[in-house]
């Protein structure tokens, strides 16, 4: 958190200032930005190097893993200011609700422990309501509505949020399967948020479906900002879940959920800090009043244009700069779903430039200064997103960039040695994970010194390919699920029938394998 200057914080001076009457104000209508925070220095990072952990210039926007978007300086000083005082919960969060729904012009809204924690607490109250009975029982579903329909062009990994309460999700690809789909069992339909694309069986046609039948639709617009009025309850949406810790700059592991005032209510009645399904999803104080501060300031201050050309005059700064090396081209793409601000796409021919995206991406983490950013895997290519990025940083990752490319190696055929032996066939697979064993099968064929095949997994299957280079193999498998893929790559050596080496399963935490060949083809 960054201090203040000069001027010691004090309960003295902050009542003096007006202080924690902010949540009077602020919830009660009085507009955050009005008035900036106290002036503020940026702290060293020593409450991380003190961990040994090393802070980088973020070119991944707002991916949780690398931490989110940037603290809004005025969320910033609510959220300290609310940590001096205590309040009931119940009370805040009827203010908290009461002024974000005058702000966004929905019926009622909540501050959730992120987008995820929105859409399973959504989807308990569609499920148990505000009976204490049927909340005390998830996420046992016996007798409750226990279906959640899902258009296949919203299918993604995150829905495991909703899965989490325990019903079952019923995919379908058409309005009328939509509808044929419909039943006593029918919880509540969930539907990717997506202003950018046309998809199959969208927000609107599915509206036209289930709003006569009664059945809540819920939106999960996690990566997207809020727009007055609001264009998925418009199109039909009775919920709609916002992440805050993205472009909205509110606290990082906070989101909201705004819509129908009946359901919105009966969210926060099964989370925390009521003993239901979502006791385990509290939302702190501190976090409440973050929340309604960056809406404040979305609204009172921030010009969302001026920003865009704001970034698009540090992607001038950066292409000027990196596009003198030859080989070295970019190109501004447009705002999308899920990365819904302008984003800059560097590219390099391999021909001039001996790196690929992997390597870049090593070279930039582990140099100085330190710069994560989105290149990675065999390409020549990656995006650079800029919504983590402070006003001063571009310059340094525009100088940075220049001097990998300028210092790159010349491209070098690699030739791999012959493979040492034929590896086509059957292989019993057993996997050791960090904690846990599995046992895989591997169907291998080799088509013109590659490998391609099937991996089965425990539950599903999907693709692999590989290569060998002598008695060295890799593979990488592709198995689809929830509309995103789970990618394992394995590495080793093969000795006739048997074959060993590490595996690297998607973002989880590294295994070891080891095969025998069951026969061959």
């Amino acid at each position: 958190m960054r201090k203040r200057d000069s001027t010691k914080f004090s309960r003295r001076s902050l009542l003096r200032s007006g202080g924690w009457s902010a949540a009077a104000g602020l919830l009660a209508g009085g507009r955050a930005g009005e008035a900036s925070p106290a002036s503020r220095t940026e702290p060293p990072p020593d409450v991380y190097t003190r961990l040994g952990v090393k802070p980088f210039i973020n070119c991944t926007a707002t991916y949780t893993i690398n931490g989110g978007s940037r603290l809004l300086p005025e969320v910033i000083e609510a959220v300290e200011q609310a940590s001096y005082y205590h309040v009931n919960l119940d009370e805040l969060m009827e203010a908290a609700g009461k002024r974000l729904a005058e702000l966004l012009g929905v019926e009622w809204a909540l501050v959730t422990s992120g987008a995820a924690a929105a859409l399973t607490l959504a989807t308990c109250a569609c499920v148990a309501g505000t009976d204490p009975e049927k909340m005390k029982q998830l996420p046992d579903l016996a007798g409750l509505k226990n279906e959640v329909l899902l258009p296949r062009s919203s299918q993604n990994q995150y829905f495991h949020a909703i899965r989490a309460a325990g019903v079952q999700m019923i995919e379908v690809d058409s309005a009328e399967a939509l509808r044929n789909a419909v039943g006593p069992r029918t919880a509540m339909a969930i539907v990717l948020g997506n202003r950018f694309d046309q998809v199959r069986l969208g927000l609107a046609e599915v509206a036209s479906v289930l709003r006569p039948a009664g059945v809540p639709i819920l939106v999960d617009a996690a990566a997207d900002y809020p727009i007055v009025p609001n264009p998925y309850i418009a199109a039909g949406a009775d919920m709609v879940a916002y992440s805050g810790g993205k472009i909205i700059r509110g606290p990082q592991s906070a989101g909201l959920l705004i819509g129908r005032e009946d359901l919105v209510r009966a969210a926060w009645a099964n989370s925390a800090p009521h003993h239901a399904f979502g006791r385990m999803m509290k939302v702190s104080k501190e976090e409440i009043v973050g929340m309604v501060t960056a809406i404040e300031v979305w609204f009172a201050k921030r010009n969302l244009e001026a920003e865009f050309q704001e970034w698009r005059s540090w992607y001038d700064h950066i292409s000027q700069r990196i596009t003198a090396i030859d080989g070295v081209t970019t190109k501004v793409t447009g705002p999308q779903r899920g990365g819904p601000f302008p984003s800059l796409l560097i590219s390099w021919d391999p021909a001039k430039i001996g790196l690929t995206a992997g390597e870049l991406y090593e070279i930039l983490l582990n140099g100085e200064p330190r710069i994560m950013t989105h290149a990675g895997g065999p390409g020549h290519s990656f995006l650079l997103r800029p919504v983590a990025l402070k006003p001063h940083e571009h310059k340094l990752v525009a100088e940075r960039l220049y001097e990998v490319f300028r210092d790159a190696p010349k491209p070098k055929a690699h030739q791999p040695s012959p493979p040492a032996c034929d590896v086509s066939g059957a292989w019993d697979v057993h996997v050791r994970y960090q904690l846990g064993e599995a046992d895989h099968m591997l169907f291998l064929e080799v088509r013109g010194g590659r490998i391609v095949g099937t991996h089965v997994a425990t539950r599903w299957r999907g693709a692999v390919k590989g290569a060998m280079d002598g008695d060295k193999i890799s593979l990488a498998s592709s198995i689809p699920f929830e509309g995103a893929n789970l990618i394992f790559e394995f590495t080793g050596t093969v000795s006739g029938d048997s074959m060993s080496g590490s595996l690297q399963p998607d973002e989880y935490p590294k295994a070891t394998w080891t095969a025998r060949r069951r026969f061959a083809t």
